[in-house]
């Protein structure tokens, strides 16, 4: 049995739909960067820590061809308990990174940042983006807010050239759970009210 008990979402396929049980972590990253090793790694390690109980959102392993993509990182962060948001220097460079963070941070996620070869200083919207037509005003004052959220929030940083990987991913798994657990023992709605 895992360390930390009986954590996240239990439910198993539910009967009858098929359904795949809730997400408990959603893991928002830049491909190209980190989904070989950050990303891939955080996911592996938190199913081994929860004995497989702990659910993860990480889009090359919870999506199926024929899923619609927007619906399904839409399902995936509004289920989630803890958002791990891995930022690295091609980040800006998504659209979805951008519009993943911005609607975790609206609905209040709690966020576990990762800074991985950039620091909380550089995270501020690239001029591009800002000149950038395919984005509204809105669009943009979003993508700022997140940022500025997860800038103040307290991470992780590693060097990719010089920091362990392993030691990263221990570490980020372990404050995953743990925010896990502090969820689950405090009810919903006083989660809410304490953020406003």
């Amino acid at each position: 049995m895992s360390p930390y008990g009986r954590v996240g979402c239990v439910d198993e396929e539910m009967s009858g739909g098929g359904a795949r049980a809730a997400y408990d972590v959603f893991i928002n990253h830049r491909g190209v960067d980190t989904k070989h090793n950050v990303a891939r790694l955080l996911y592996d390690r938190l199913l081994h820590l929860s004995g497989g109980r702990v659910r993860s959102f990480l889009d090359n392993k919870s999506m199926r061809p024929g899923d619609r993509l927007g619906a399904s990182i839409d399902e995936g962060i509004r289920q989630c308990k803890v958002a791990v948001a891995i930022f690295s220097k091609r980040y800006f460079d998504s659209d979805y990174c951008l519009h993943e963070l911005a609607s975790i941070v609206e609905a209040r996620k709690v966020i576990v940042p990762i800074f991985y070869g950039i620091k909380p200083s550089e995270l501020v919207l690239p001029q591009a983006v800002v000149d950038c037509d395919d984005y509204t005003p809105r669009d943009i004052e979003r993508f700022r807010l997140a940022l500025r959220e997860a800038k103040y929030t307290v991470g992780l940083a590693c060097d990719p050239a010089t920091g362990d990987l392993a030691e990263l991913v221990n570490t980020a798994a372990d404050a995953v759970m743990e925010r896990i657990q502090a969820t689950e023992r405090v009810p919903r709605s006083l989660m809410i009210a304490s953020r406003l």
